[in-house]
């Protein structure tokens, strides 16, 4: 007989991670799938700071390797594959994936979001190739070269101080005339005296030959561009890109309530429009994306999930 899981959660990031943990531990058969690595952005983040309790040398990817121990001790599934479809209609929910085909009493969407690209010309072709969206991954290629990072949220700014530990300067660019990074962050930068700074500025246009060589900026106030070449003897430099995030609900258009930009749409007790279907973590609509959140999410959903479980398949 096919097994019937009673919790099947779509994402292995925190939001997942923290539903399966909690899933699992209330006895609950749990199901994890995950079509990428699992941890989502957190195994892209140098330091974990602002997680509460999170030890001085805490990692992104430390925190997942334990959440993902846990998970396993209160004996949930971890398994890779891809969903490509899910059908809610019938009490017993049926997702079918790249691999194989699952079914569950209830499903616990946590996709998560992944880096918003600039979608300027030049861009997607050095993707690799000097430019790049985690520095926690690509920084210790560009020690000692010159360093621009796009973007002036909390996650810009403390990604280009982590880079000033490798590169020799790192100039943030920003499109407008002051940061959005919380204050504290900011201080940081402003005294980091490998830190520069260009304003009310966008990319253009990305250059080169195999290897980024210049990038072309315009000031949004002025509309005077301004392209920047690689030193001679560096030869390139790198990018940095940190302008917010794209949620990664494709598989549920149509189905689920989702906002314009495509975040889904729960009550505060992550409940979707469907009956038995529940979001957590950066994928839905909220005030605050964040490890905290997610994993606060996570653990709701899956108390919800057994509430709704319990009601709707009495014995």
């Amino acid at each position: 007989m096919e097994k019937i899981y009673d919790v099947v959660i779509i994402g292995g990031g925190p939001a997942g991670l923290s539903a399966g943990l909690y899933a699992a531990r209330g006895k609950m058969s749990t199901l994890i799938l995950e079509k990428d690595r699992t941890g989502g952005q957190i195994v892209t983040t140098n330091e974990v700071a602002n997680y509460p309790g999170a030890i001085a040398d805490a990692t992104g990817p430390s925190l997942v390797a334990r959440m993902v121990e846990q998970c396993k001790e209160f004996g949930a599934e971890i398994k890779k594959d891809a969903i490509k479809e899910i059908q809610v209609e019938e009490k017993i929910k049926v997702l079918v994936g790249e691999k194989e085909s699952y079914k569950a009493k209830a499903i616990i969407a946590t996709p998560g979001a992944t880096p918003r690209p600039l979608s300027v010309p030049g861009e997607k072709e050095f993707t690799g190739k000097g430019v790049s969206y985690c520095a926690t991954c690509d920084a210790d290629f560009f020690t000692d070269f010159e360093v621009f990072v796009i973007g002036g949220g909390d996650s810009a700014v403390e990604e280009a101080i982590h880079l000033t530990k490798f590169a020799r300067k790192v100039t943030i660019v920003h499109r407008r005339d002051e940061l959005r990074a919380a204050k504290s962050i900011q201080d940081k930068a402003f005294k980091n005296p490998k830190m520069e700074f260009i304003w009310d500025s966008v990319v253009e246009e990305i250059k080169g030959d195999g290897l980024v060589e210049s990038i072309v900026f315009k000031n949004v106030k002025t509309g005077e561009t301004t392209e920047y070449h690689a030193d001679e003897e560096d030869g390139t430099f790198g990018i940095f890109v940190f302008v917010g995030y794209l949620p990664q609900t494709d598989l549920f258009k149509g189905l689920l309530d989702m906002d314009e930009t495509g975040y889904l749409i729960t009550d505060d007790n992550m409940k979707t429009n469907i009956p038995g279907v529940f979001a957590a973590g950066d994928c839905r609509v909220k005030s605050l994306r964040q490890v905290v959140t997610a994993v606060a999410d996570g653990a709701i959903a899956a108390i919800q999930a057994e509430k709704y479980i319990d009601n709707t398949f009495e014995e």
